[in-house]
């Protein structure tokens, strides 16, 4: 799930679709204009649907990374990330 394998395709595993996820972070953003702006991005792409318990699963996997961060409500990034 984290990582793509045989079965499962870059853009739907963890580490897909968290570098999407850095990408939209160019600022600080609330969760939901961050989820928002990941499903347009990738409806403009023409890439699979992905559920929010997945998007929220990235970003658990991000902070962990220590790649994004929470402050006062809105997702940053982090350093070099």
């Amino acid at each position: 799930m984290i990582l793509p394998s045989k079965h499962l395709k870059t853009e739907r595993a963890l580490i897909g679709i968290g570098g999407e996820v850095l990408q939209l972070l160019d600022q600080s953003k609330t969760v939901s204009r961050l989820w928002e702006e990941f499903r347009e991005s990738r409806d403009q792409k023409g890439k699979h649907e992905v559920g929010f318990d997945r998007f929220v699963l990235t970003l658990d996997m991000l902070y962990l990374f220590e790649a994004i961060d929470f402050e006062r409500g809105r997702i940053v990034r982090r350093g070099d990330a």
